[in-house]
């Protein structure tokens, strides 16, 4: 029964795409061998005719780039801090769109039943089709101030979501993405124009471990994140702190020193890990351990640390606090915001005890 639905599933995401080129500037290069390249991720899949990517999700045939377009497979108003977004419009609603597929296989992904879509049979949800102008009319209609694409890899999915933000741009909405970061150039250049924050996974810092554990390499991770930075995207960085995986102190370390080597002002969360998918051995994270990475992030020289997925059992480290008198400014528990005291003029944050610049999208 399960591969019978797989098979069915399959033959729906088929269906449910575009060519590559009905989205302007679409992201395929054709290579002198006659194969295509794909520029939605940093795996930079070749293909020949009838050939899918690593995603399975994105292929060629009859000599033409196809991708996922005209559905979803989640949808649903989540508060913004649940990206996790927490310096940009606090408090606000977003609404979450994915669709299916990842270009990683992570053993121990926390949403995989949308990411593993045709590579475990156990994944899928249904789909429903649809087009930009509904999800942005759900938006607004629920009082929206975002759209984000989620649940998902959305760089796989990438022409979809430009379309959708095409149209929430036109109703004044902000756009982000929630990603595993391994975009390229190309497609950090192709979104430039739509997304406005980009939450960004690094999951560990090793080559060997990120090649094996997600199956791809670590470097292009790396460049998007000082790349999105450089372009003017609000950029924060996530790490699943997993334990005997990536909790040690000399990997917490390197993050926070290669995330304060962009800039001081991108807020890293550490968030706890739960028991998921394929991984075995790795119990969940305790609140010391996120406390540990907290600390590491803070005397790396970031300004803004954030510890998740433990509601209250982290002290001051889900809230907001000026990096210059530590006065807590955004007061948090879990996603919701309890109390903020940022002082914001003209879009910009600031402290209104020391007057200290407080870095995000505030308005």
């Amino acid at each position: 029964m399960l591969a019978q639905a797989m098979e069915t599933l399959a033959a729906t995401l088929k269906r449910l795409t575009a060519p590559a080129s009905r989205a302007p500037g679409g992201l395929a290069r054709p290579l002198a061998d006659g194969r295509l390249e794909c520029l939605a991720c940093g795996l930079r899949c070749r293909l020949k005719d009838g050939q899918a990517g690593a995603c399975r999700v994105r292929f060629r045939e009859e000599g033409e780039l196809r991708v996922p377009w005209g559905y979803v497979a989640g949808l649903q108003v989540d508060p913004i801090e649940k990206k996790p977004f927490y310096h940009a419009l606090p408090g606000a609603k977003a609404m979450s769109f994915g669709m299916l597929g990842c270009c990683y296989s992570c053993e121990f992904c926390q949403n995989w039943e949308s990411s593993q879509t045709l590579r475990d049979p156990r994944a899928g949800h249904a789909v429903r089709e649809c087009a930009p102008r509904e999800i942005v009319r759900l938006a607004v209609e629920n009082g929206a101030r975002v759209v984000t694409s989620t649940y998902n890899e959305p760089l796989i999915t990438a022409e979809w979501a430009a379309a959708v933000f095409k149209e929430a741009k036109e109703a004044g909405l902000r756009c982000s993405f929630v990603s595993n970061g391994n975009a390229t150039p190309e497609v950090i250049d192709y979104l430039k124009p739509w997304v406005d924050l980009f939450k960004v996974d690094l999951k560990c810092f090793d080559e060997g471990r990120y090649r094996r554990l997600m199956g791809g390499p670590l470097r292009p991770v790396l460049d998007a994140i000082g790349l999105l930075w450089a372009k003017g995207f609000w950029v924060e960085v996530v790490t699943l702190v997993i334990p005997g995986v990536n909790d040690s102190d000399s990997e917490l370390d390197a993050i926070a020193r290669f995330i304060v080597s962009v800039s001081k002002d991108i807020p890293w969360h550490v968030t706890a890990y739960h028991r998921d998918f394929k991984m075995e051995g790795a119990a969940g994270t305790p609140a010391a351990t996120l406390l540990r990475a907290a600390e590491a992030g803070r005397a790396a020289g970031l300004r803004y640390v954030y510890a998740g997925n433990l509601p209250g059992a982290v002290g001051g480290w889900e809230d907001t606090a000026c990096p210059g008198c530590r006065l807590p400014l955004i007061e948090r528990r879990g996603f919701m915001v309890l109390r903020s005291r940022l002082k914001v003029e003209g879009g910009e944050g600031s402290c209104p005890e020391c007057l200290t610049r407080i870095a995000g999208v505030w308005a």
